[in-house]
């Protein structure tokens, strides 16, 4: 791999890091000696430092056990501005100590008869993490304290190579890789139907496919089910199949001003053919006619089909007020979004309304505070786990193990790190997070915001999984510079901003070989502007999780790289299928490929 020295953000320019931080430099160096200074670089040569956590905020390190006492019945502060203030919200954490039972990743399925097994790598030791206090005021001073290297822009940072010009690459020799067939592009779904073993992918008018695999490059595709057919909503963002056959997608109605989500359920009668049905729908609910109306996405049934988990993307890019005009005064998130939402399968016709009491007295909100949490996917070990997209801005991008009525931040935490435009000295001429050419910043939707609301005060929230590397760990710190965290011995929560981590997949049959059994895949669709971070992603990550206690850790490891806007994959036995969605991001013109990845 190549090294080269960061790459600061274009807000960064010399005399703006001149006017921050030498006036600090100059108050340090009046303290420091030059044994002072020896021995500090003496710390920063150590050839093992201290596993810690990237903290420059509110952080609950990922050895304490988190119990996020979360009110979901409180009123919806996002609904309406709320009065100014002058006072900093604070976050409020419920930590206990580190737990003293060594981490152990989660059991590893029995693989099957004809599963081929090879001898597993050396075990490698469970980070040591050093707890940091939480604190609700964000500072650089979290940083460079949290390790013994110091953070500058003299720090070398790992390159992404460029996608190559003809497809993806594999990075090992025991990986091989196959182009199945080609789409029209622009399909978002991949999922295997479990009665027929067939697997099917459909875009986001409702068209839906059968694939029909062969050898070499001879499989073909018949469309099977349009929105004639299935009915419902004409956006359609999700779709996944019950252990029962039982096809679930999910479609969206958008009007004028509101939008609301339609599920069909199509059951398999005794001929093979699907009656379909509305299983669900909501209320409409206010756009904010942008491009951050993230709509109801992903959808999952649990593994005993008894109920399907749905998520709902939030309305703005990062909590900010979106009134439409004038149309909503005030209205940032609503009860119906940034929440994922547990549905009975034995229902039908089922009605989410926009209210939060109502919607937690009738059992269907089971999570909150999550951006835009396009997929969902269960463990061997039945837990739950969702990616998270971030916003316009370089705050990491989340992987989070989602439980009933925890919250995960959003619009106070993307990533570990807080919001800051929620504190009133918040000035976006001064962040050096913001890209010059995103969507967010050229209309304005950073800014000083005084009405920003603050969290409810018994407000609890869930950590992102923290990301060991060493794949898929870049950060910007705050004076504007990019580092690679596992290079520092850091952990970031959870990925590199902008890589928009999906089509996460786990091994549930545990018929890989004993490096990957039981573990979980991810795709990265890739930044959608220019100005961002070395780490471009557009691969395929493998996710070793280990449960330590009560949360998580990963080590995320590039396996492919150099796949056009892959968006979501499926495992079937030892071969992982990756659906590229195509076109040029979402715009323009341009074929997907569906591929074939063949795992050890």
């Amino acid at each position: 791999m190549e090294f080269s020295k960061c790459k600061p953000h274009p807000k960064n320019r010399p005399a703006h890091l001149e006017r921050r931080i030498l006036p600090q430099l100059k108050l340090a160096c009046r303290h420091l000696t030059v044994l002072g200074l020896i021995l500090l670089f003496m710390a920063c040569q150590s050839q093992e430092p201290s596993k810690t956590s990237i903290l420059p905020t509110a952080r609950v390190n990922e050895t304490s056990q988190v119990t996020p006492t979360v009110s979901l019945a409180r009123a919806e502060s996002t609904d309406e501005a709320a009065p100014p203030t002058t006072s900093t919200p604070t976050t409020t954490f419920t930590a206990t100590a580190a737990p003293t039972s060594t981490p152990t990743r989660p059991p590893k399925p029995t693989p099957s008869a004809s599963a081929t097994a090879t001898s597993a790598p050396p075990a490698t030791p469970s980070p040591t993490v050093t707890p940091v206090p939480p604190t609700a005021t964000p500072s650089s001073t979290a940083i460079t304290s949290a390790s013994a290297a110091q953070l500058d822009c003299s720090d070398p940072v790992v390159t992404s190579a460029s996608p190559p010009a003809d497809g993806p690459v594999a990075l090992r020799s025991d990986i091989q890789l196959r182009k199945v067939i080609e789409t029209p592009g622009f399909f978002v779904r991949l999922d295997l139907d479990p009665l027929t073993n067939n697997l099917f992918y459909m875009d986001s008018e409702a068209n839906i496919y059968r694939l029909n695999l062969q050898p070499g490059t001879n499989s073909e595709s018949t469309r099977v089910y349009t929105l004639a057919d299935i009915g419902g909503a004409p956006f359609t963002l999700g779709m996944a199949f019950g252990p029962d056959g039982t096809l679930y997608i999910v479609g969206n109605d958008s009007q004028v001003d509101t939008t609301r989500a339609i599920i069909r359920q199509g059951v398999p009668n005794e001929s093979g053919e699907r009656v379909w049905s509305t299983l669900a729908a909501t209320a409409p609910y206010p756009k904010s006619n942008t491009t951050f109306d993230h709509v109801f996405s992903g959808i999952v049934a649990s593994p005993d089909g008894q109920n399907v988990y749905v998520t709902s993307g939030s309305r703005t890019d990062h909590g900010e007020v979106q009134a439409n005009n004038g149309k909503f005064p005030g209205v940032r998130e609503v009860p119906l979004t940034a929440a994922i939402f547990r549905i009975p399968t034995a229902g039908t016709d089922l009605m989410l309304v926009n209210d939060e009491a109502e919607l937690q007295a009738q059992g269907y909100l089971f999570a909150r505070g999550l951006r835009n949490a396009f997929d969902l996917a269960y463990a061997p070990n039945g837990d739950l786990f969702a990616s998270e997209n971030g916003p316009d801005s370089d705050y990491p991008e989340e992987l989070n193990w989602i439980r009933q009525g925890h919250h995960y931040g959003f619009p106070w935490r993307m990533g570990n790190y807080d919001n800051r435009q929620q504190f009133p000295d918040y000035d976006p001429t001064q962040d050096p997070w913001l890209i010059p050419d995103s969507h967010a910043v050229e209309v304005g939707a950073y800014t000083n915001d005084p009405t920003f609301p603050p969290p409810a005060p018994a407000l609890t929230f869930a950590e992102p999984i923290p990301n060991f590397g060493p794949d898929g760990d870049h950060f910007r710190d705050l004076e504007g510079c990019e580092h690679d965290a596992s290079q520092l011995d850091l952990s970031l929560g959870t990925f590199t901003s902008h890589r928009s981590p999906l089509g996460l997949t786990f091994d549930l049959k545990g018929t890989l070989s004993e490096e990957f059994r039981g573990d979980a895949f991810i795709l990265s669709f890739g930044p959608a502007y220019e100005a961002s971070l070395m780490d471009r992603g557009q691969d395929l990550l493998h996710l070793e999780l280990t449960k330590t206690g009560d949360s998580y850790q990963v080590r995320a490891t590039q396996l492919v790289r150099g796949f056009h806007f892959p968006i979501d994959s499926v495992l079937v036995n030892n071969k992982l299928y990756i659906l590229e969605f195509g076109g040029e991001g979402f715009v323009g013109e341009g074929t997907g490929t569906i591929w074939e990845v063949t795992l050890p």
